[in-house]
């Protein structure tokens, strides 16, 4: 069994980060390793409070899971504040950690902050750098390229120029909140651009969708996918968990993560 190691914060409500990544990583037959980066209170209607863990303490679990269950693959999420982006910046450089997928989470599905501002620029300098896919939202991409994201060009030039010119190999910027009819469009940039396209459901049960991509494809490139196939078949894999969410809460619920995948 391959190995997946979740970097993130937990979600006391089970439906995102750390708690999402996990089911997603059992979902997919890899086994799922963790370091917490901050402890959330939140449920499906939003988030009351968090703090971050201590930089040092965040090291320690990376160091203390790769000595002994080396990751094929890992990814990280809510990251809390600049020390604790940086403290995992040095421990992918020391660790010689790869087939990193970057989920740069900024602001929880119910629009409640959960990152602090100099974060952004250690995510620029040292970390998009490292990664081998970022999956940046359209807010997320925004915020990294400094522009307005309009359309699906807009969403184009802004994967290319965070390959070309911040130094990712791959980007997916998730089109999810780009105002379009009945259709979302995801967007791949490796060198070349991929549209997937999907219909949109209309539902308020999203919480945790874009911790769930992520680690859906950090559990296939740990079992060797490719990075197109493992796109595709998450994409498909998340549509069937909006589409099959149980419904729980009175807020933004949880997906289904024992959901097909085609």
């Amino acid at each position: 069994m391959r190995i997946a190691l979740t970097i993130a914060g937990s979600d006391s409500g089970g439906g995102a980060g750390i708690q999402a990544d996990l089911k997603t990583f059992q979902r997919f037959g890899v086994f799922g390793t963790s370091a917490i980066t901050a402890i959330t209170a939140q449920n499906t209607r939003g988030v009351s409070r968090w703090e971050a863990v201590a930089p040092d303490l965040v090291r320690a679990q990376i160091d203390s899971v790769v000595e002994d269950l080396a990751p094929a693959a890992f990814k990280t999420g809510m990251l809390a504040n600049a020390a604790v982006a940086s403290a995992v910046a040095e421990a992918i450089e020391a660790n010689s950690l790869h087939n990193y997928v970057l989920d740069p989470v900024m602001v929880s599905t119910s629009g409640d902050a959960l990152f602090e501002g100099d974060t952004i620029d250690v995510i620029r300098r040292d970390l998009i750098p490292r990664a081998f896919l970022v999956t940046p939202n359209l807010h997320e991409a925004e915020i990294i390229c400094g522009e307005k994201i309009d359309d699906e060009e807009g969403m184009a030039r802004a994967a290319e120029t965070m390959v070309t010119e911040m130094g990712a190999q791959a980007v997916l910027l998730k089109g999810g909140h780009l105002e379009s009819a009945d259709r979302v469009v995801d967007i791949l940039y490796d060198g070349s651009v991929r549209a997937f396209r999907a219909r949109r459901i209309d539902t308020t049960n999203i919480h945790g969708t874009g911790c769930t991509l992520s680690a859906a494809i950090t559990a296939q490139l740990a079992k060797g996918e490719s990075l197109h196939a493992a796109v595709r078949r998450s994409i498909d894999y998340v549509h069937n968990a909006i589409a099959s969410a149980p419904g729980l809460g009175s807020g933004h619920g949880p997906l289904n993560h024992l959901a097909e995948d085609a």
